[in-house]
Order: structure tokens, then sequence, then C-alpha cells
């Protein structure tokens, strides 16, 4: 027993809570490395249509969103009891209405913005 009995550990006490090794680390920080190169790439080369790149940024970015999460934050669904992944799921339906509350407005703004002029039409 050591003079600081809080810090014990104790294996059959499982907490849910997962801190990490250096292993783990690395193998999040190459992830994050790779899933941040990848879209840079396409982005500066145009090797893919504009409407694929896109799709393929927003598709990186959801499975390096996964692995800041997973390697860095440590949550899985044991860790909190599951409230960690209840918070998760409430915030993804906050950014979800925000973002397509934001679209939907901008779309219909542009949609009843009055339509540019000729300036050629206007000086005569």
């Amino acid at each position: 027993m050591s003079a600081h009995p809080e810090h014990d550990h104790d294996p059959a006490h499982d907490d849910g809570h997962d801190h990490g090794s250096y292993r783990s680390y690395l193998t999040g920080f190459i992830l994050s490395a790779v899933l941040t190169a990848i879209p840079f790439a396409l982005v500066m080369t145009g090797a893919l249509p504009v409407g694929a790149t896109i799709a393929a940024v927003i598709g990186f970015a959801v499975v390096q969103i996964v692995v800041q999460m997973v390697y860095f934050l440590h949550m899985n669904p044991r860790s909190e009891g599951g409230w960690n992944l209840l918070a998760l799921a409430f915030t993804l339906i906050v950014v979800v209405i925000a973002i397509s509350g934001s679209l939907w407005v901008m779309h219909h703004l542009e949609v009843n913005m009055m339509p540019a002029h000729d300036m050629e039409a206007m000086a005569r």
C-alpha cells in the first residue's frame, strides 16, 4: 500500500476511464496527420472534381473527429457511465440543426435577393 491510497489502482474496479499510453497517443497523432495531409493534397492538386473534393474533405473531417475523440479524449461507451456519449449525441444534434438552419437561411437569402443589374443597361 502506498502513502497515497487514492492513487492505488484496483484492477478489479473498471471505472471506464482510459488514460491512454504512449503508443495510443502516437497512433492518434499519426492518424491525425495522415487524415489532415490527404485532404490537403486533394485540394492542392485538384485531383478530383470540386464536388468530390468537398465530399472527401467532409468525410476525412468526420473520421478525424472520431480519431480525436477516441485517441485523445478517450471517449468510449463506458466512460463516465455513458454520459460522455449522450453529451456527444446532443452536441451533434445541436451542430446539425445550427449548420442546416444557417444553410437554409443563406439559401433563401440568395434566392430572394434582387437580381444583379446589368451595368451597361444602367449606363444608357
